[in-house]
């Protein structure tokens, strides 16, 4: 078998398709997506980056949702772990290569990081131009009034805009992105970040990226701003952090406890705890 499962021509043309991601922030770049031996929606886009990219010095990390032992990270992690030689970690700050589905480390990274993200949808503008050519067209000549109309008609109608996920983002003052489905919570995260952030829709064949630094903005009205999730100083009830993503979890009695979402970030708080 090949190193890293797919063959050097595919990795050669998927690191292509990267750097020209890279040269432009936000820019949807097509690639010819492989078929891969899970099936499309578990990520095919995300772990095409990550073979074509992971070195065997590399050490990595997979998370599905905050999760490091969901079904996804869990299978996913076997497979990279046959068809490398890399170490994998269950900490993000020990990780050079971060793969992760709807969320983003509650830890911030460091410059020698990658973090690659899986996308359902690449195409911010699928949600009111189903037409790929006309999407394309309107990219160009940065029409995004379709998506101001409605931004604005969730405002009118609902007071709060129905993206719960995948929040719109302005990269670098031009281009508008779908972020994947991460929540609103993380959006700020993308805004300067120190490392390198590579997202992959295998299923529609797009790659494309936000480099180190980069501004990154949601797309909203200046009069309104933009609020995300909030748990009211609410505690994870393991490890007692405040000020992170939070799962709602309800027992069987109806007793609601909240939990940090990002696993590894719960682990390392209470690490602390028990060395203090």
């Amino acid at each position: 078998m090949t190193y890293a499962f797919l063959n050097e021509d595919s990795k050669k043309e998927i690191r292509r398709a990267i750097l020209k991601a890279i040269s432009i922030p936000g820019y949807l770049v097509p690639f010819a997506s492989r078929e891969m031996p899970v099936a499309r929606g578990w990520g095919t886009g995300g772990i095409q980056i990550t073979l074509s990219i992971i070195k065997e010095d590399d050490i990595f990390k997979i998370i599905d949702q905050g999760c490091d032992g969901s079904v996804n990270a869990v299978t996913l992690r076997n497979f990279i772990k046959s068809t490398t030689i890399v170490k994998t970690t269950f900490e993000t700050d020990k990780s050079t290569l971060i793969q992760s589905r709807h969320r983003i480390p509650e830890i911030p990274l460091k410059e020698n990081q990658i973090l690659v993200l899986q996308v359902p949808y690449p195409d911010v503008l699928v949600n009111v131009e189903p037409d790929y050519g006309k999407r394309k067209v309107m990219h160009a000549y940065r029409d995004y009034s379709k998506l101001w109309v409605l931004l604005y008609e969730d405002i009118v109608k609902y007071s709060i805009s129905r993206f719960a996920s995948s929040y719109p983002v302005v990269v670098n003052d031009y281009y508008i992105m779908d972020p994947s489905p991460i929540p609103k919570f993380d959006i700020p995260k993308l805004n300067k970040n120190r490392g390198l952030i590579l997202f992959g829709a295998g299923r529609e064949k797009m790659i494309y990226a936000v480099p180190p630094y980069t501004k990154v903005e949601p797309l909203v009205f200046e009069d309104l701003g933009f609020e995300v999730e909030t748990f009211n100083n609410i505690s994870c009830h393991r490890c007692g952090a405040t000020g992170v993503f939070m799962d709602e979890i309800v027992n069987e009695i109806g007793e609601k406890k909240y939990y940090c979402n990002d696993t590894s970030y719960c682990d390392l708080i209470l690490n602390r705890k028990s060395e203090e």
